[in-house]
């Protein structure tokens, strides 16, 4: 009994803090647990000021008439909501925003079927094809966005382009000096190529990236059981990797929604304002039309259409996530 009484004794006893209450935490755990919301406040700041500040202006200047008049004039005419009733009623803008989103739809299924498949493909080449291949993928990838529509616009060149050259050598003589912007389809076809092969890249790199981490037993016991290319895949590869293909789909829908230097740059949205998207749109009636109030409005309809669309992205698949659960 002496020896534990002696033991007890010789624990140290416990702090109490002023009122009885648990002693005040040491400095240095308090500031090692704000060390992480020190590091991203100037990320918080810079996005407020770039993106927070600018988003408040822009939806100011929606509720404004302002023009050359205006600006020349220096006043400020409030408008209230008529810029949005405006071009909530006009026809044009609801054929602009059926025509965004067949187009993002387009291309998002072209950009994930061709990256999936190029992803696949690296994750079976040696390591030398792997290298080449995932070397020309980043120079696409990293090439600005405005440097790579002037390649293209030189490739679909009517007089001088490759592909006319090269679909005449193959013996499609009339495409020799085919004009690829002069009608609706053929312009979308030079933007969607465009944008797919910018696109492609991302989706290939992350989708090899994310086949390294699936344990090579799953394939091996698959392989076991029988199962083809096809099989591994539908059973393996694309469960494991579903996350990855969810959210990278969310991710495109937003690039290929806002897409605008492509379709401005290849013939800002002709022939006949026909290959128009929202933000080419409201481009156009803001700075083109001199309407900076309308185009202001028009900037914010497509930030909630494009809000609603990821929205209901959103839904399919947490209902999904839920149903497998």
């Amino acid at each position: 009994m002496s020896a534990q009484t002696e033991e007890v004794a010789a624990e140290p006893a416990p702090r109490i803090g002023k009122g009885g209450g648990p002693p005040p935490r040491p400095r240095t755990e308090r500031a090692a647990k704000s060390v992480p919301y020190l590091l991203i406040l100037p990320t918080v700041v810079l996005t407020v000021l770039l993106l927070g500040w600018t988003m408040v202006k822009n939806g100011l200047l929606s509720f404004q008439n302002l023009n050359k008049r205006q600006l020349i004039r220096h006043v400020t005419e409030w408008t209230g909501l008529d810029n949005y009733s405006e071009a909530l009623g006009n026809s044009e803008f609801w054929a602009v925003t059926g025509r965004s989103i067949v187009f993002t739809a387009a291309n998002v299924v072209l950009i994930m079927a061709a990256g999936c498949l190029t992803g696949l493909l690296l994750a079976r080449l040696g390591t030398r094809l792997r290298l080449l291949l995932s070397l020309g993928l980043v120079l696409a990838w990293a090439m600005p966005v405005v440097a790579a529509t002037t390649v293209f616009q030189w490739l679909f060149d009517q007089r001088f382009g490759v592909v006319n050259h090269l679909l005449d050598l193959l013996g499609w003589h009339a495409m020799a000096g085919y004009n690829w912007t002069s009608g609706q389809f053929s312009t979308f076809f030079v933007i969607t190529v465009l944008i797919v092969w910018q696109s492609v890249p991302f989706v290939a790199i992350n989708l090899y990236a994310a086949t390294t981490t699936i344990p090579k037993e799953l394939y091996e016991a698959a392989s076991l059981d029988g199962a083809g290319t096809w099989k591994q895949f539908t059973s393996v590869t694309f469960p494991f990797l579903k996350p990855f293909f969810l959210a990278t789909t969310f991710l495109e829908v937003i690039w290929v929604f806002k897409a605008f230097t492509q379709v401005f740059a290849i013939n800002e949205g002709g022939p006949d304002r026909l290959t128009e998207t929202l933000p080419v749109y409201a481009f156009q009636e803001g700075m083109g039309g001199q309407h900076f109030g309308m185009g202001a409005a028009i900037s914010i309809l497509t930030i909630v259409i494009l809000l609603a669309l990821t929205a209901y992205y959103l839904r399919l698949v947490l209902k999904q996530e839920e149903d497998e659960l």
